[in-house]
């Protein structure tokens, strides 16, 4: 567009303001990538009330789906992201998240001591611990009734000939992982043959009658109290909301840990490379481990709390098993073996084989 000579200044200065706006606006905006169902509205509105910023939310379904996202030019659009543990290496590896600064989160001194230097982010380097949790079985008690604590739940054709059951689909991660457990490798079962043999089980598994599919944990959940399915792999946080919500419907149910090992998993909370908004993220994440925070996140998802300072004021059912495991627990409890490279993509071409045939 052409000016009048008479009015140049002014036009520029006109357009200099609107950029410096438009600056303003988005220096006010938060954007999170979390999981769906995953944050009390009420805190996200707190937030924006303290700090004055707009907070816009987008949700996956998956750790691959976030992967995904990231890469294809998500860096650049979120402030923060809460992947699981075991992805924190591969974000990592592939440039899509920054180190925390750590001046910045005086909060991180909130979280208890297992929460802190974890295998999978030594120092914390790039991430903060949001939530946490395990992947265990649930069964009805009165179709299955005397289950031991074990796998065999699920992978036992004489324990279970009739009652229809289902395994974990996504990522295949936990599912290989219990099925390793089962055969006696552990749950954190790295070689290849084991996978090769853990994979026969899996496809021995799905040709029995009554085998059901893969779900999702919480469609899993909702099928085991209208009694379509008597068995499956799920998250404690998940069976907790519904069973409190429900308590008829899940009259006739438990949750278990195998003793043959299963997966803890923590959630977390990291900061993308390019994020727009670093020192807001940072603010954040800080936010979220304050104390009274914490307790009010996890008492809204079910799900346990890695801040120590919190544990106090979270509701009693969330301080007993299962959202709390027992000491006896804990040390069945393992984190998902951190994949990459090579052994990444011979795991997925595995798990592959394991869905199409």
């Amino acid at each position: 567009m052409r000016y009048p000579s008479v009015t140049v200044a002014a036009a520029i200065s006109a357009l200099l303001a609107a950029g410096t706006a438009v600056a303003q606006d988005e220096e006010r905006k938060l954007y999170i990538f979390n999981w769906s169902q995953y944050m009390d509205p009420e805190i996200i509105e707190q937030f924006e009330a303290e700090y004055d910023v707009d907070v816009v939310e987008n949700f996956f379904n998956s750790n691959a789906e976030m992967f995904s996202k990231m890469q294809a030019g998500g860096a650049s659009q979120y402030d923060v992201v809460m992947p699981s543990n075991y992805f924190i290496p591969r974000l990592v590896d592939s440039g899509l998240i920054q180190p925390l600064d750590h001046s910045q989160i005086p909060n991180m001194d909130n979280l208890s001591p297992k929460f802190r230097d974890p295998s999978y982010d030594p120092g914390n380097e790039y991430s903060a611990a949001y939530q946490w949790g395990t992947t265990g079985i649930v069964y009805r008690t009165d179709t299955i009734p005397d289950a031991p604590e074990s796998w065999s739940i699920l992978f036992d054709p004489e324990l279970n000939p009739n009652q229809p059951f289902a395994l974990m689909g996504g990522e295949g991660n936990p599912t290989v992982a219990s099925a390793c457990a089962y055969l006696g490798h552990g749950y954190r079962c790295t070689d290849r043959e084991q996978w090769t043999e853990a994979a026969r089980l899996l496809l021995e598994t799905k040709r029995r009658d009554n085998f059901s599919g893969f779900e999702d944990g919480t469609p899993q959940l909702q099928q085991i109290a209208r009694g379509v399915i008597h068995a499956g792999m799920t998250y404690n946080g998940d069976y907790v909301y519904y069973r409190s919500e429900d308590p008829e419907a899940y009259a006739n149910t438990s949750y278990i840990i195998p003793e043959e090992g299963a997966e803890i998993w923590v959630d977390n909370m990291v900061i993308p490379s390019e994020a727009p908004n670093p020192e807001l993220a940072h603010t954040f994440i800080n936010y979220i481990l304050d104390a009274e925070i914490g307790a009010q996140l996890s008492n809204w998802t079910y799900y346990s709390s890695p801040n120590r300072a919190a544990l106090p004021m979270l509701e009693p059912l969330l301080q007993e098993p299962p959202s709390t495991p027992t000491e006896e627990e804990m040390a069945r409890l393992e984190f998902i073996p951190i994949l990459q490279g090579e052994d990444l993509r011979v795991f997925q071409q595995i798990w592959s084989e394991v869905l199409s045939r």
